[in-house]
């Protein structure tokens, strides 16, 4: 960790416990809403290979690193989400399921929300109209 003084300071495990540390992430915003983690995307188009590449791996830590076992993924600011991208979330509720998580989407646009449609994705994925809709889902 780093003290107040901005050096770095070692610090021991049994110290930490109960502690909730702050991780940044560059394309999602996290939020703790009771015991339910709320994961906004920062990008508004979730398109390009290596910024997909990225994003998997940074909900992938937070079921395997983080142990974060309820998920809300909220899609409110996504526009586009591209095939790779949905490649992602389906190993992302693979390793949830793994872990004996629980995943919910909400906030999904209707051009959007038929691509999981036509994909039958819907069928796979709990996805709710509103994000209060999925919190009390949970």
């Amino acid at each position: 960790m780093i003290n107040r003084y901005g050096a770095w300071v070692k610090v021991p495990a049994a110290a930490l416990e109960g502690v909730f540390l702050m991780v940044a992430y560059r394309h999602l915003e996290i939020n703790p809403v009771g015991d339910v983690t709320v994961v906004r995307f920062r990008d508004h188009k979730i398109v390009e290979d290596i910024n997909i590449q990225q994003l998997g791996q940074e909900l992938f830590q937070l079921v395997e690193a983080d142990n974060h076992d309820k998920l809300l993924l909220n899609f409110s600011s996504v526009d586009f989400l591209s095939s790779a991208a949905l490649g992602k979330l389906i190993t992302l509720d693979k390793k949830m399921k793994a872990h004996g998580g629980t995943l919910k989407l909400s906030n999904i646009r209707p051009e959007i929300f038929e691509v999981f449609s036509i994909t039958k994705l819907d069928r796979l994925f709990d996805i709710r109209e509103d994000e209060a809709d999925a919190l009390a889902a949970f």
